[in-house]
């Protein structure tokens, strides 16, 4: 999901008129666009890091949106399928990602069996929606038993820092590390192991060099409804999934990070 609601400078729809590709919204991040690969990276390097946990498993996302990621497990995967509330997201990775297998569904009752499932990803999606215990019943109910959930979601400490709301306006409640836990063994989790997204030694670099923050700086283009300076654009389109950290808890405080990342497991 992308962290505001913004589309890159002199675009309607984020990329020319294909008809298969999805506008930026704010609700979710897309490939391909410059201005937004920043967000793009952050996310996709979850996918890139936990697919290792989805070789040969029969994997559902829930949420799928614009859907680079569940076709990124298909590569991996037995087989994926995806669901999705919204019905143009629905349609656009039906004709973009053949190798998911996609659903319309509403993630609070997801439109599969009990038990047919051994891992669940859902990834920047938990935050945007209402009834998050629900959501996290329905993962336990399609699950196998001791299957995997993996979760991803904007460490509310840092994402939203000092606010009573989340600074996202399709987000519904932002979660931090003992928050997201309790969620989870809440409904029979047992968390494994809590991880946080860091900035590596690049991106500290280029923090230094936009102000103190490369986030700021580019929510602060967005909000002004501005042309990007070039310096800017170069360095958020440099971006890559190895400028990320992904570190356990137990080695950084997880408060710090920017995205947290929970691998739990069905009892």
């Amino acid at each position: 999901m992308s962290a505001y609601v913004a589309g890159p400078a002199n675009s309607d729809t984020g990329r020319g008129g294909d008809d298969l590709e999805l506008p930026l919204t704010g609700e979710r991040t897309v490939p391909g666009l410059a201005e937004e690969n920043y967000w793009f990276r952050r996310h996709e390097v979850v996918y890139e890091r936990l697919a290792d946990r989805c070789v040969n498993r029969d994997v559902l996302e829930a949420g799928c949106g614009e859907g680079y990621g569940a076709d990124l497990i298909a590569g991996v995967a037995r087989r994926v399928v995806a669901v999705d509330y919204d019905e143009a997201t629905v349609a656009h990775v039906r004709a973009r990602y053949p190798r998911v297998e996609v659903l319309h569904g509403n993630l609070i009752a997801l439109p599969l069996p009990d038990a047919s499932i051994d891992v669940v990803v859902n990834f920047q999606v938990i935050e945007h929606l209402w009834d998050q215990a629900k959501f996290v019943a329905e993962c336990r109910r399609v699950l196998r038993p001791g299957g995997t959930l993996l979760v991803s979601t904007p460490n509310r400490i840092t994402f939203s820092p000092g606010r009573d709301t989340p600074i996202n306006p399709f987000h519904t409640r932002e979660l931090n590390a003992a928050e997201l836990t309790e969620l989870l063994t809440d409904e029979g989790f047992s968390v494994q192991t809590m991880l946080g997204v860091f900035h590596g030694p690049r991106l500290a670099e280029l923090d230094a060099r936009h102000g103190g923050s490369i986030i700021d700086a580019q929510i602060a283009r967005a909000l002004a409804d501005a042309p990007w300076p070039p310096d800017l654009l170069r360095d958020v389109t440099s971006v890559t999934t190895a400028d990320f950290d992904l570190v356990d808890a137990t080695d950084r405080d997880i408060d710090d990070s920017l995205d947290l990342v929970a691998i739990a497991v069905a009892p």
